[in-house]
């Protein structure tokens, strides 16, 4: 299972409480973060001032970076779970990474991306995790470890809509508090899951 969307939508909690939520019934689960990196070399521009990523390494220098990171994540994830017998829950999973190449403007790298990530086995749900661009923005800023410009959380929001895998996402609303939102991701995985007991509600639970 992936959950991707934009920085700030929340993908990073539900799929930590996804992952505890299918264990307890008894589907057992890990949870995978396919970072790309971007947060870190962020930070680490900031430091040296230089900004944000893109002006530390420039744009190809960062679509290479993060593709190659998010590959080698993703790669170990799936690893992770053939050997270990359990599902995946993937915090941000291949499409991703084509989105963020559409939101930087660099389609040519897109066919080349897709060759790459095409080892990789389709998920058998993925969340679109879809929240405004404001509110995306305040989530990130409260957090207070990076930052995002609005310009580029609207890019991203509509890079992921426009990929030829959208007609497959199970889009959910992101909008509302945490809890909210993993009871909506529940609710889309009855059809899913085996039958089985209630699992305790992803929101009671811990990673």
């Amino acid at each position: 299972m992936a959950l991707i969307g934009v920085d700030g939508s929340g993908k990073t909690t539900q799929a930590h409480r996804l992952a505890a939520a299918l264990t307890q019934r008894g589907v057992p689960a890990m949870y995978a973060q396919n970072a790309g990196g971007r947060r870190w070399f962020g930070r680490l521009a900031a430091r040296l001032g230089r900004g944000d990523a893109q002006r530390l390494l420039g744009r190809t220098g960062l679509l290479l970076v993060e593709s190659t990171l998010r590959w080698l994540a993703i790669a170990r994830a799936v690893l992770r779970s053939i050997l270990g017998g359990r599902v995946a829950v993937m915090d941000r999973y291949a499409v991703c990474q084509y989105a963020s190449i559409r939101s930087h403007g660099a389609p040519q790298w897109e066919p080349v991306a897709r060759i790459a990530y095409s080892v990789f086995p389709p998920p058998d749900v993925t969340f679109l995790l879809t929240v405004d661009p404001q509110e995306a923005q305040r989530r990130i800023e409260a957090r207070g470890t990076d930052s995002e410009t609005l310009q580029f959380l609207t890019a991203a929001s509509c890079a992921y809509r426009s990929l030829p895998e959208s007609r497959t996402f199970v889009v959910v609303d992101a909008n509302g508090t945490p809890d909210e939102v993993s009871r909506a991701i529940d609710e889309e995985l009855r059809g899913w899951l085996p039958d089985g007991p209630e699992p305790v509600a992803a929101g009671q639970l811990r990673p």
